[in-house]
């Protein structure tokens, strides 16, 4: 059950993060919005209406859901920027995917949202100074999230529900 959960396994890094893995993650998030689109391309409603895994969430609900985090995670990123090692606000995921409209709306909606915000993300991220990614925001829960480390993390991210879907296709023949 675990290799459906996490069909790439948990993001993990300990040590410094190298220019160039910072690249190589910059670069998944980059390409994030054209993967996701790819991955669920030709699906029929039925087809994204299927979870992932038993008791996971539908295809269309991951598709929202990446939306909906990058979104979060993109307004950290500018409150670490311009801010003193701002508290953020957590928000409870599984509710969010649980609402109307992540449960029905067109995938399309956050698939052209995911467009606009990772090229809008992306200007950020190239414009940073290398000390700039050593800023951090606060998590209640987690503590202090440096933003290299949190810039893999969101690369995991992507590529994660990604291999949901993916996962889900290779399964099913689809």
């Amino acid at each position: 059950m675990d290799e459906l959960r996490y069909p790439i396994g948990l993001f993990a890094h300990e040590g410094e993060i190298t220019r160039e893995q910072l690249q190589k993650w910059m670069a998944d998030i980059e390409s994030t919005p054209a993967r996701l689109r790819e991955a669920v391309a030709g699906l029929s409603d039925e087809q994204l209406d299927t979870p992932y895994r038993p008791g996971g969430w539908s295809l269309r609900q991951v598709v929202h859901h990446v939306a909906d985090s990058h979104i979060n995670s993109y307004t950290r990123f500018k409150l670490a920027l311009t801010e003193e090692e701002p508290t953020i606000r957590p928000y409870y995921e599984e509710r969010w995917a649980e609402l109307s409209e992540s449960k029905s709306a067109p995938v399309e909606l956050s698939l052209a949202l995911l467009d606009a915000l990772h090229s809008r993300w992306m200007i950020m991220l190239n414009a940073m100074q290398h000390e700039q990614f050593a800023r951090v925001f606060v998590h209640p829960e987690s503590g202090k999230i440096r933003l290299d480390w949190n810039v893999g993390n969101y690369a995991w991210h992507g590529n994660h529900h990604i291999a949901h879907i993916t996962s889900l296709r290779d399964r099913r023949g689809w």
